[in-house]
């Protein structure tokens, strides 16, 4: 009886332990500066969200739905990403994006459809 109720004991502290674990998953979306956020998520955007990243402006993670924007908590894991459609592998922790891997995804911006915004 006592090794069942320590073994119990056991499974439920690993049950407990998890449900604080960051969710792994992947997300598909944009790599955008925080300062334009969902404005920055469109084909067309990479010289601009690049620019405002090498000024000093963290990146986010804009999901494709357009309704969150994510803080990536490894900045660099996303360098050379700047503005890029991409799928992300990773952990979100306390509101922020942990990448691991990060996926070029085709970009569906039609040829000669650019658009800049304004800052």
């Amino acid at each position: 009886m006592k090794r069942a109720l320590i073994a119990l004991f056991a499974f439920y502290m690993v049950s407990a332990l998890s449900a604080f674990a960051a969710d792994k998953g992947s997300w598909t979306g944009y790599i955008a500066d925080e300062k334009c956020g969902v404005k920055a998520a469109a084909p067309g955007q990479e010289a601009c969200t690049k620019k405002c990243i090498e000024s000093g402006a963290k990146a986010v993670f804009v999901t494709d739905d357009k309704k969150e924007v994510i803080p990536i908590h490894n900045q660099d894991a996303v360098k050379g990403h700047e503005g890029h459609h991409v799928k992300l592998s990773g952990s979100l922790d306390n509101n922020e994006l942990h990448v691991d891997k990060v996926e070029m995804l085709a970009s569906a911006k039609k040829a000669g459809d650019k658009k800049e915004h304004a800052h």
